[in-house]
């Protein structure tokens, strides 16, 4: 029973922690351009250069984290239904 308790705390701990993550920096790094913006190329010489502007973060280099977009959902949800 300790190790069921235990897993829970640990579980309850993680949320709360990304929780707070979520809350003191809403945005992350885009995954697919690091954060840059756009696609890091090389040309013909090697040197490297800039590329096309990413798609996914249109050239903002940020994405919305997990948690904060599960927030600002329930949080409209919520204004939408009580109006």
């Amino acid at each position: 029973m300790s190790s069921l308790g235990a897993a829970i705390a640990l579980a309850v701990i993680t949320i709360a922690a990304y929780a707070a993550l979520c809350t003191a920096s809403p945005v992350g790094y885009c995954r697919k351009c690091r954060g840059f913006g756009f696609k890091i190329k090389q040309n013909r010489r090697g040197r490297i250069v800039r590329g096309r502007t990413c798609r996914r973060c249109d050239g903002y280099g940020q994405r919305i984290r997990l948690g904060r977009h599960l927030y600002n959902v329930a949080t409209r949800l919520h204004r939408e239904g009580t109006r």
